[in-house]
């Protein structure tokens, strides 16, 4: 047996244009857009009745894909909960970038929220958070050369 790569990361929101906005908005590009329903895919997740909207994101280098999906039905009756770095699971997607300051600068134009600062760690890397539409954290690193 042998694991080869991630293959993408999917990611459940409710405003599917304002989430696909943002990761554009960050230099994702659309890949692909489809509705996704029946028996097959219910069997997979555990879920009945589904219907939902997947966009597919791909980084410029065509390394990893983002997965949007909104669910039409069944709905999730909690909505958005709020979490913060140390909340326990999976609570961020990091991004190798250039020029971390002015793609904060653009996020936030945009409406997303600085964390806290963004730091030097050890002359290795500049590295902050970021959250973006329906409370998606971002972890941007950029490589102090």
């Amino acid at each position: 047996m042998k694991i080869h790569r991630i293959d993408h990361v999917g990611v459940i929101v409710n405003d599917l244009p304002a989430a696909k906005a943002f990761f554009l908005n960050l230099g994702l590009e659309v890949l692909g857009e489809t509705e996704v329903k029946g028996e097959w895919v219910e069997r997979i997740i555990g879920l009945t009745d589904v219907r939902e909207t997947v966009v597919w994101l791909g980084m410029p280098d065509g390394q990893t894909t983002l997965e949007l999906v909104k669910f039409h039905t069944p709905s999730d009756e909690k909505g958005i909960q709020q979490s913060y770095a140390n909340t326990l699971g999976i609570q961020h997607i990091a991004f190798a970038v250039e020029d971390i300051e002015s793609v904060v600068a653009k996020l936030k134009n945009k409406g997303a929220e600085l964390f806290g600062e963004i730091q030097n760690y050890e002359n290795a890397y500049k590295l902050c958070y970021v959250r973006g539409p329906e409370g998606i954290i971002l972890e941007l690193a950029e490589q102090i050369k």
